[in-house]
């Protein structure tokens, strides 16, 4: 198992980035943290092979903190999580040592797809017996084969986007009713754009049960 932790600022994404990693085979889960302060503590302790690492942390810069980390020889590869998309933070990022970089929100799927490039190139790495230049480039074909083109995000109605910002804005499960207060809509037209959107593969169903049984529609990026 790939021992993977998930360092996050908000305790709603990270719990989410953790649900999602426990998921895919071969991976496991092994902490939730907040700040780099935090991460280095679990680090020590727990010994991840893999760290979901996001950018903005409270206390220090997350690629700082992976400078520090291969600086001190700390054995840990890194995956870099963060909504910033400027050239100087990805490029801070690769030639920190980052294996990727992952722009949120991203998708299950898209989660999925890196972590299974990742374990393959880890397990090319294990088994490979020389360094030819065969065999290195397979290993470095094998780290990039989860990237893909992506295809342009489908155009949405105003307020359907609008829908759609707010669920990933909240950072976990929201309700239909929830979206139509923050929209200003009625429940039945939230409700009808979030059922659409995940028709579209956009958002994720989540069913709640509560206090009478009846299940409780919530949704979250997919």
């Amino acid at each position: 198992m790939i021992r993977t932790l998930v360092v996050d600022d908000d305790f709603r994404v990270a719990g989410i980035h953790a649900a999602r990693v426990a998921r895919v085979d071969g991976f496991e889960c092994v902490g939730q943290v907040y700040s780099a302060a935090a991460a280095r503590e679990a680090i020590e302790r727990l010994n991840p092979d893999l760290l979901l690492l996001d950018v903005h942390l409270p206390d220090e810069d997350g690629i700082s903190m992976l400078r520090s980390l291969q600086a001190s020889g700390t054995d840990v590869d890194c995956i870099i999580i963060t909504a910033s998309q400027d050239l100087a933070t990805v490029k801070s990022a690769m030639t920190s040592g980052a294996v990727y970089y992952l722009v949120k929100p991203f998708s299950f799927d898209r989660l999925r797809t890196q972590l299974e490039a990742y374990r393959n190139w880890r397990q090319e790495l294990d088994s490979a017996s020389t360094a030819d230049q065969a065999t290195i480039d397979g290993l470095y074909n094998a780290r990039s084969a989860g990237v893909r083109t992506t295809a342009p995000a489908p155009r949405l109605q105003p307020t359907m986007q609008k829908a759609l910002d707010a669920v990933r804005a909240a950072g976990g499960p929201v309700s239909a009713a929830q979206i139509a207060e923050q929209l200003g809509v009625s429940r039945p037209t939230a409700q009808r754009y979030l059922s659409v959107l995940e028709r579209k593969g956009l958002l994720a169903l989540d069913l709640t049960y509560g206090s009478t049984g009846r299940p409780l529609n919530s949704y979250t990026v997919s």
